[in-house]
């Protein structure tokens, strides 16, 4: 068995749209990142890519590269898998721990829940998301940004 864990944040930015495990959320701010800085994804690409042993996001789809902007991270997660996969692993499953104070997140994880599932080709019970705030302290609290940690559990 392999473990690997995974943590991303990005700030909020007006004029975006804000995407949370490939769900889009109704918010007045989304999130400021090259790609379309789905937080979820990028720090589950992490923790799978840390099991794995395969190095980070950043260095399969580099922030300066043209080919990745705004690029839906539903696409890089499978990438990923596909790199998991190919690498004689098997994804037995993965948790999420959401940390944001705004948007209220609890009515969307059901369908995050059910986009990673899918994208990692699991049962729903083996890919589990909770969400949480930091009672307004930090940047999170002060509602200027999100930060996501993911663990990923990998069989040989």
């Amino acid at each position: 068995m392999r473990i690997g864990q995974g943590f991303d944040a990005h700030a909020f930015k007006p004029g975006r749209r804000l995407v949370l495990g490939g769900v889009e959320i109704p918010h007045a701010r989304g999130l400021e990142a090259h790609s379309d800085g789905d937080v979820v994804l990028h720090a589950l690409c992490d923790a799978l890519l840390g099991a794995a042993g395969l190095g980070d996001i950043g260095r399969h789809f580099p922030p300066d590269d043209p080919a990745y902007e705004n690029i839906d991270s539903r696409i890089l997660l499978r990438r990923v898998v596909d790199l998991v996969v190919g690498n004689g692993l098997k994804i037995v499953n993965a948790d999420l721990t959401i940390v944001a104070q705004e948007p209220r997140l609890a009515p969307h994880t059901a369908a995050m829940r059910e986009n990673i599932r899918a994208d990692l080709g699991l049962e729903s019970s083996r890919v589990n998301i909770k969400a949480t705030t930091t009672e307004r302290m930090g940047f999170t609290g002060r509602g200027e940004g999100i930060a996501v940690f993911a663990i990923a559990l990998l069989q040989d």
